[in-house]
């Protein structure tokens, strides 16, 4: 089954503005699917796979293999695998105005530092995440959505045993294989029990000496593994929302497991039944809430507001001097503290709203509306 993603049309709009487009997002979220998808009206296209050593044979001297195939569209999957090659990209556009290359990487601008730093001001970068809601909610209904996840070899598996078989085994090839692929030389168990403990805290502000203590690492060490796994689009890292208040506001981060399928599985949950009965049900609900609008309104700031003494908001978007505030609530009939509304005064919202898993949009007091995700996500904020 072929569904379209949203990053398609946003992808051609741009593609001849600028020499280089980079697609980048966490392995086997469907990049190059996408790029076939985008390159399949052009004529001439060399495609080049890093993962193959015959393709990376190719590159050996790359200046005259791009000199060959400078009318062509030239693909290259994996990129991540040479970094050196962004340089030798860099040289070529800057001498071939009409060249054209479309890369496709697994790990963040921020990890490959050579194409930030070699690439300016002639690059665009797009992140593909797995399946948004908004892509699949007329093929998929959101249960199953929300226990597999949006990664399309699970979400489009014909059952749930089978789902989780391939999340398993992709947490397997990522700690044992994909990891020492990006260059860390990293044994798999420590950050394995490290991600399966992000996973039992998932929503929580991220605290690195409490994960040191636990699994008798330095403080350094978990904040390596824990930029590892951001790097590479496993976690969600929520900054603060700071206010010039006299309150003592918290600092630090809250993380998330950013695919729901992944923090399912990291918490042995393979049903929808087991995941309603398990303590995480609220910050699952919250994660797969918060990584669908953030991914929507990805020209908007997220944050989070906490104070010491838990006065709170659980997603904070500002774009300009506009502030939104959103409250995120699993239960079907959802009610909110007083803290809530105390912070909303703190930050001094333009918006408020309550996302719940309720049948229809309806207001409650001080003009804050409650609204199931779906429709949400049809807003223009």
């Amino acid at each position: 089954m072929l569904i379209a993603r949203n990053l398609h049309n946003i992808i051609k709009e741009y593609f001849y503005d600028i020499p280089v487009t980079a697609i980048i997002g966490a392995r086997q979220v469907g990049k190059s699917t996408l790029a076939k998808q985008i390159l399949k009206h052009h004529k001439n296209v060399t495609y080049i796979d890093l993962e193959t050593k015959t393709d990376k044979q190719l590159l050996e001297e790359p200046i005259r293999f791009f000199q060959v195939n400078k009318a062509n569209v030239i693909c290259i999957d994996e990129v991540q695998l040479l970094p050196d090659i962004f340089s030798e990209i860099r040289s070529f556009v800057d001498n071939n105005p009409s060249a054209k290359f479309l890369i496709l990487g697994s790990s963040s601008p921020e990890l490959l530092r050579q194409s930030a730093e070699t690439l300016a001001g002639r690059i665009f970068y797009y992140q593909l995440t797995p399946f948004l809601r908004n892509e699949i909610s007329k093929t998929i209904d959101f249960e199953t959505y929300w226990l597999r996840g949006g990664f399309p070899r699970s979400i489009l598996a014909r059952n749930n045993p089978l789902a989780f078989t391939w999340l398993e085994n992709y947490i397997k090839t990522f700690l044992e294989i994909d990891i020492r692929m990006f260059g860390f030389n990293i044994a798999p168990e420590p950050l394995n029990r490290l991600w399966k403990m992000l996973a039992h805290t998932n929503g929580h502000v991220l605290n690195y000496a409490q994960l040191a203590n636990a699994m008798g690492l330095s403080q350094p060490t978990i904040k390596h593994y824990v930029d590892i796994l951001h790097h590479t689009f496993m976690l969600r890292i929520l900054p603060p929302f700071y206010i010039n208040i006299k309150k003592r506001l918290i600092k630090s981060p809250k993380i998330y497991i950013r695919d729901t399928g992944i923090l399912h599985t990291l918490l042995s949950i393979n049903s929808f039944s087991a995941l309603y009965a398990h303590p995480t049900y609220g910050t699952s609900w919250e994660a797969v809430v918060i990584e669908n609008i953030i991914n929507k309104y990805s020209d908007w700031q997220p944050f989070y507001y906490r104070t010491a003494k838990r006065v709170e908001i659980d997603l904070v978007l500002t774009k300009g001097k506009k502030i939104i505030a959103i409250e995120i609530k699993s239960s079907t009939v959802p009610t909110l503290a007083k803290g809530f509304w105390i912070a909303l005064k703190d930050i001094d919202a333009s918006e408020s709203y309550v996302i719940a898993p309720v049948k229809m949009p309806y207001p409650l007091k001080n003009n804050v509306m409650v609204y199931p995700l779906d429709e949400f996500l049809k807003k223009d904020l």
